[in-house]
Order: structure tokens, then C-alpha cells, then sequence
């Protein structure tokens, strides 16, 4: 009877478990592709660090092209 019990809790044990292993292995084997996506992600948004140096750059020319028309005269300055 003892045997019987210890052959069964094993069983369950491994019924449970490999499961979990399959789904394990499968997200191993898609870790590559998510590091490469996530690789050029990182790629393709670096240039939007280079953004707050044009906001700056647009926000002095604006200003001066507003002291410009202030200069001239022009009421929509």
C-alpha cells in the first residue's frame, strides 16, 4: 500500500511539473527574439535623446525671429 501512495505523489509530482518545464523551455527559446526586438527598439529611439537639444535650438530662433518683428513693427510679434 505504501508503495502504491509514493508511486502516485510521484506521478502527480511529475504531472505537475513538466508542464511547468515545456512552458519554460518555450520562453527560453523566445528570449533571443524578444532581446533582438527589444536591441532595436533601443536602435531606433536613440535620436529622440538628440530632441530636447532641437526644442532648444527651435525655441532661440523663434524667440529671435519674435525680436525681429518686434523691431519692425509687426503687431502679430
Amino acid at each position: 500500500m505504501g508503495y502504491t501512495i509514493g508511486i502516485v505523489i510521484v506521478l502527480v509530482v511529475v504531472a505537475l511539473v513538466v508542464p511547468i518545464l515545456l512552458l519554460a523551455r518555450a520562453i527560453g527559446n523566445e528570449a533571443p527574439k524578444i532581446n533582438d526586438a527589444l536591441t532595436e527598439a533601443v536602435h531606433n529611439t536613440a535620436p529622440l535623446g538628440a530632441l530636447r537639444t532641437t526644442i532648444e535650438y527651435a525655441v532661440t530662433i523663434i524667440g529671435g525671429l519674435q525680436r525681429g518683428r518686434a523691431r519692425l513693427g509687426d503687431d502679430n510679434a
